[in-house]
């Protein structure tokens, strides 16, 4: 039976990232590039690099939980109605200073890799039904100066090694 490495300590760098992922046996392609901060920014990026790529939403509801979602870019997410969808109270975007204390990242890099950084698992990791049919799909490896792709089954993988089970739902309704 293998054992999961550990992941490294938060804040992780990508160095760190990048050494977790040949850890679990996850091949991963990473192509730097000027920051990017929207989707539309990254447009030009996107077209030579092949899968789903992602929006990633960092979000608070009204209780105080915090909540990370990974969706497909052209996914239409319905902030007013999706607290229903997730059994949460209303939500809204959570505050920058808040992302960095529990996902060590900066707004413009918000991403599904970010989760190494919140071993307490204080914030609940969604990622979209529709970003996961793609079998390839792309983040920004803690840094919105680079993406790193990876097989969504890897993703997967990289998820439940830290501890989580995958929580993947339908968000385009």
């Amino acid at each position: 039976m293998m054992t999961t490495p550990p992941p490294p300590a938060p804040p992780a760098s990508r160095n760190a990232l990048f050494a977790y992922l040949d850890a679990l046996g996850i091949a991963h392609e990473t192509r730097d590039h000027a920051p990017v901060f929207t989707v539309e920014e990254g447009e030009a990026i996107k077209l030579d690099m092949p899968g789903g790529h992602t929006k990633n939403l960092f979000l608070k509801d009204k209780k105080g939980a915090l909540i990370l979602i990974s969706a497909l870019q052209s996914t239409q997410v319905a902030l007013k109605r999706l607290h229903h969808t997730l059994g949460c109270g209303r939500l809204s975007f959570g505050k920058a200073d808040l992302m960095e204390e529990t996902l060590g990242v900066t707004p413009g890099s918000v991403t599904a890799f970010a989760i190494i950084n919140d071993p307490e698992h204080k914030v609940r990791f969604i990622l979209d039904e529709a970003l996961m049919a793609n079998d390839i799909v792309n983040f920004h490896p803690l840094k919105n100066d680079a993406t790193t792709a990876i097989r969504s089954q890897d993703l997967l993988t990289f998820v439940r090694a830290l501890g989580r089970a995958p929580e993947i739902v339908k968000l385009d309704e």
